[in-house]
């Protein structure tokens, strides 16, 4: 488990390991953590495995809410335990809620996302976008005045993510990409839910192959 702070752009990652379990089966997995904000209000997205682990990279910060990107296990088996810590809000997308029920079944989010919706923190805004096909309630955090966006596993650095289990689509989420991300300015950071951080320009070139299979 690494933390690799960045606090003079906003944003910091922290990367925990667990499993990943869905359809009968169960992977091991490292996950990002994003903590966006700065030395006094945080908001951190896709809490995973280890609310111990995030709660030392939180410090003494304020926690405007908890965001998960969307209900796999692996994005949320550690929110419940870290908006009870801080006091914060819960959220996700109400498309969502069967996913979250399979982990979280006594737990319900504090709040819905939904398309537009705009949350703030150290005087930042952060734009929802819903970006489904991974899950139908995917969502992507746009960050405009910080140049960059968190995409779940909506989008990696290579490619969509995987739409080979329940309660995804891959025409869904070319569509997705296409629409809500591909529209976005070429140099923002895509920030994803694993693995090395890309731009939108970076994979626009090889998304249109991933596109044209999507028509």
């Amino acid at each position: 488990m690494t933390s690799e702070p960045n606090r003079h752009e906003g944003v910091e990652r922290v990367v925990t390991s667990g499993t990943f379990s869905l359809d009968g089966g169960t992977w091991e997995v490292d996950n990002n953590v994003w903590l966006v904000g700065d030395a006094h209000e945080i908001i951190v997205i896709d809490p995973a495995h280890d609310d111990e682990r995030i709660m030392d990279a939180i410090g003494d910060r304020r926690v405007v809410a908890v965001v998960c990107t969307h209900a796999h296990n692996d994005h949320v088996n550690a929110a419940p335990a870290l908006a009870d810590r801080t006091g914060a809000p819960l959220l996700l997308h109400l498309d969502d809620r069967l996913l979250w029920q399979q982990t979280h079944p006594d737990r319900a989010p504090d709040g819905y996302l939904s398309h537009n919706r705009r949350l703030t923190v150290a005087g930042a805004e952060l734009t929802v976008l819903h970006t489904p096909g991974h899950t139908p309630g995917a969502v992507s955090l746009h960050a405009p005045d910080m140049g960059t966006v968190f995409t779940g596993d909506t989008l990696f650095q290579g490619g969509p993510g995987a739409t080979g289990r329940s309660f995804s689509d891959f025409p869904t989420i070319i569509r997705s990409i296409r629409d809500q991300l591909l529209t976005l300015a070429p140099d923002t950071v895509v920030r994803p839910g694993h693995g090395a951080s890309t731009t939108i320009g970076a994979e626009s070139a090889d998304l249109q192959k991933w596109i044209d299979r999507g028509h």
